[in-house]
């Protein structure tokens, strides 16, 4: 799973949502479109889906900072083993001379 992608919707929804909830953007676009009644139920709607987006935020963190530990693990192992393989080829070559 894309976890960055997971990660930049997350912070984008979180931007936008916060800029809906603590700024009057939403409420004087909804006045200009006609639909300002429907501003007092702006709350109901916006601070669930912030509290939805700060945990997607989280989660996309997360989950990339396990991944990233778990490949560094992966590569050291394996570095490991290619520095194991390459000691024993060297201690081989010189006894067959």
């Amino acid at each position: 799973m894309n976890y960055n992608k997971l990660f930049f919707t997350g912070v984008t929804g979180t931007v936008i949502v916060a800029l809906c909830c603590f700024t009057p953007v939403l409420v004087v676009l909804l006045g200009v479109v006609g639909l300002s009644a429907a501003t007092g139920y702006l709350d109901y709607v916006l601070l669930p889906a912030l509290a939805l987006l700060i945990g997607i935020t989280a989660y996309a963190f997360i989950r990339k900072q396990k991944s990233t530990s778990k490949q560094e693990c992966c590569d050291s192992q394996q570095n490991e083993e290619s520095r194991v393989r390459k000691v024993d080829d060297i201690t081989n070559y010189s006894r067959h001379d």
